[in-house]
């Protein structure tokens, strides 16, 4: 449709309202993770193969990048894909694989030569059921239970030459592109995007939300969480964003004007990511004291929403790779001196 950037930001605050992240994850690994190298490196043979039917809804798609023992180090990963004529031949693994169970195909990163960590990988279009792969288990996560992870193993499994995305050794630089749309898009199921379900369930839910039930006592009319409801950026009643909340929503739209002028926001992303992920952890955490007793079970939204956003600060990028990021542009990494 032609559509920029800027759309994908409204259409991430409507699916705040739904309250499975799971879903709105789901969604992103379809048209955020796993699709964007091939729209802009792919070949017309592979996107007809691939990217159209991903498009119409035909087939699901995720992506193989993160590695057993590897986790946000994608320079360090061990999967091979060896030319053999005109096929490759892949061994090796993936691990944390969102969609890893119901994908038809993966868009897989894998080693195709020896030397540069950075320049010796490339991507590929691989279908879900070549044999030789295999969905080795679903993991059972704390949370976002609605969206399946795998870990996938590959024994020589074999896929045509032309299923390479763009030119061989190039996939590592593919893929940082990639991460950092990623980063900007991942905040569908951070705070940037949640007043829908922040106001409706975290902290405006009636006599249900705010009575504790041990004493008959009122919450919300406890000072200290007063406080804390303001300073967590949701006005209860009103769903009024104000605080932390609003300076991350504003750092999210400056991504992406900058990424719409063409324009390096890999800083920028990063602490967008890293920032949205805690301030998830900050106020999903403070919801669900509020909550008290009943925010620790599972019959209301709240523990839900905790368990889910806690992912925040872990896929896509840990927060400490995120710090490691900023460092080297700040020129203070301890591997530029």
């Amino acid at each position: 449709m032609g559509l920029d950037i800027s759309y994908e930001a409204v259409a991430a605050e409507a699916y705040a309202h739904i309250d499975s992240a799971g879903v709105a994850m789901g969604i992103g690994i379809q048209c955020d993770i796993a699709t964007p190298s091939l729209v802009k490196h792919g070949s017309e043979k592979v996107k007809e193969l691939f990217l159209r039917p991903t498009i119409s809804g035909e087939k699901v798609a995720c992506l193989g990048v993160s590695e057993v023992g590897g986790g946000s180090d994608v320079a360090s990963l061990r999967t091979t894909a060896r030319r053999e004529g005109d096929e490759w031949v892949i061994n090796g693994g993936k691990m944390w694989t969102t969609n890893g169970a119901q994908a038809d195909w993966m868009c897989l990163l894998a080693n195709t030569s020896s030397g540069d960590p950075h320049k010796n990988k490339s991507l590929f279009c691989l279908p879900m059921d070549t044999p030789g792969v295999n969905v080795h288990r679903i993991i059972d996560k704390m949370g976002m239970h609605a969206s399946d992870t795998a870990e996938i193993t590959f024994e020589d499994a074999r896929i045509p030459h032309d299923y390479l995305i763009g030119e061989q050794g190039k996939g590592f630089l593919y893929q940082m592109q990639t991460f950092q749309n990623e980063r900007i898009n991942s905040r569908r199921a951070s705070p940037v995007d949640i007043n829908g379900t922040n106001g409706d369930n975290g902290t405006d839910n009636g006599d249900n939300g705010t009575n504790n039930g041990d004493n008959g006592t009122n919450n919300g009319d406890n000072c200290a969480i007063q406080a804390n409801v303001a300073i967590g950026a949701i006005r209860p009643s009103t769903r009024v964003s104000i605080g932390p909340l609003e300076c991350v929503r504003a750092l999210y739209y400056k991504c992406i004007d900058d990424f719409l002028a063409g324009e390096d926001v890999t800083p920028l992303a990063t602490m967008l990511k890293l920032k949205s992920a805690r301030l998830a952890r900050q106020i999903t955490d403070g919801c669900l004291q509020f909550w008290g007793g009943m925010g620790y079970t599972d019959e209301v939204i709240v523990s839900k929403m905790h368990r889910d956003l806690r992912l925040m600060s872990i896929g896509g990028g840990a927060d400490e790779v995120m710090l490691s990021i900023l460092c080297k542009y700040m020129g203070i990494s301890p591997d530029m001196r």
